[in-house]
């Protein structure tokens, strides 16, 4: 009787533990799909948990037990009231600082209406497209929806969203089957054809997929992956990079071939492509959804093998480039790439002299989040990054977006620097 009851006197500590944790993380992007009650849940059952600590504790644990549920209560409604205040304060901003910080995030929706106020005041710069906005509608419905937010975006004078979305053909296309789903891009090279064939081939595919985005208004496509293959089975907790399943090649200049052929393809049809995933994703086993990722390959092989299709093909076409929640600690060990100065400003800006659109990977990922979303947005705008992307998790704009105010508040960010960063974003296809 003795162990049951120490039994169970560990597992109610435990279930107050979790609770607390739970308080602490509420709103956390991993529990989005209870965002609706999630609150409530947590109150009730931080209720039932003061109710058994009072009539099952021991009598001299009863103080601590209720100090801990009081104090994770206190926890949640704290987190509560200032997600409340900072979408609040969020909303009701306006003037030119508020629009040059705004036009640097591009956020997901579920209900387009939703951004209806933010497009028109200038607090957003661009929108993302994924499956939830295609689910059980047409094409002509999800155009009229973009022509709403840009119409929107005329009548205050500003310039257009940048519209957005993920498909790289294969497995990630976000947009089919709206849009014809294209076999991934590495199917090309099944086919032994000569090199200008290859090229050829790349530039239909491109030119393809382009006008069946153009047709939906939208302007930024996040691909291709230029990430390099490694022949290496997906890692025990990548449930969602898979980046051999979707990379060109294991070649940088074949993938470098393709991909330069494919961007150039959806170029002429008025679309910008974006290479992804700098400094490489094939080099990591971990899951940047989820986890922490650092990449341990020397920069000196890094500069001659993985970094080359994003220089060769950045140098000859208009593609953005998209900056991964890696860590690269040879050049700097404490951020990872998506929001160093370090890699930003000195590497691509700097050595490199990449002048187009840097946009993050998605800042509500595990491997950004976790690092604290209101640092990873202050070091991405301070870094000189174009385009913060929070897709996954769009309420947490709202959160990354009142940190950057009270940033430019104090001071913090380079304000002019920041208007700069407008004219990339506005730059025309070559």
């Amino acid at each position: 009787m003795k162990l049951l009851r120490f039994a169970l006197g560990a597992l109610g500590w435990l279930a107050l533990a979790a609770l607390w944790f739970w308080a602490w993380h509420l709103k956390d992007p991993h529990l989005r799909f209870m965002r609706a009650w999630e609150l409530p849940m947590l109150l009730g059952a931080l209720c039932v948990s003061a109710a058994t600590a009072w009539r099952c504790g021991r009598r001299a644990l009863r103080p601590v037990s209720l100090g801990v549920v009081f104090a994770a209560l206190l926890t949640a409604l704290g987190n509560e009231a200032a997600s409340v205040r900072h979408r609040a304060d969020v909303a009701a901003s306006s003037g030119r600082v508020a629009q040059t910080l705004g036009a640097h995030f591009m956020v997901g929706y579920d209900d387009a209406k939703d951004l209806h106020e933010l497009a028109r005041k200038g607090l957003i710069g661009g929108v993302f497209i994924t499956g939830r906005n295609v689910k059980g509608r047409t094409a002509a419905d999800l155009r009229r929806e973009i022509d709403d937010l840009q119409a929107l975006r005329r009548e205050a004078g500003l310039p257009a969203l940048i519209v957005a979305t993920d498909q790289e053909g294969g497995a990630v296309s976000r947009l089919s089957p709206l849009i014809e789903r294209q076999p991934g891009l590495s199917t090309l090279l099944d086919a032994d054809v000569p090199e200008a064939e290859l090229t050829r081939r790349a530039h239909a595919y491109g030119a393809q997929q382009g006008r069946s985005l153009d047709a939906l208004g939208i302007t930024l496509n996040f691909s291709p992956v230029v990430d390099l293959r490694t022949g290496r089975a997906p890692g025990k907790w990548d449930f969602h990079t898979r980046i051999d399943e979707r990379a060109i090649s294991a070649d940088p200049a074949l993938t470098a071939q393709v991909a330069l052929a494919y961007e150039q393809g959806l170029e002429s049809a008025g679309v910008r492509g974006t290479l992804k995933h700098f400094p490489g994703l094939g080099g990591v086993t971990e899951d940047t959804h989820h986890f922490a990722a650092t990449l341990r390959t020397p920069v000196a092989q890094l500069a001659t093998h993985d970094w080359k299709p994003f220089q060769d093909v950045s140098k000859n076409s208009g593609a953005a480039i998209m900056l991964g929640h890696v860590v690269v600690p040879e050049l700097d060990a404490d951020y990872p790439a998506s929001f160093s100065r370090k890699i930003v400003h000195q590497l691509i800006r700097g050595e490199w002299g990449f002048q187009g659109l840097l946009v993050t990977d998605d800042l509500t990922m595990g491997a950004a989040y976790n690092r604290g979303l209101c640092n990873a947005t202050i070091r991405a705008l301070d870094a000189g990054v174009d385009l913060l992307l929070i897709a996954f998790d769009h309420d947490k704009y709202f959160d990354a977006m009142h940190c950057a105010q009270q940033a430019a508040q104090r001071g913090v960010l380079d304000l002019p620097m920041l208007e700069r960063s407008g004219a990339r974003r506005l730059q025309p296809l070559r």
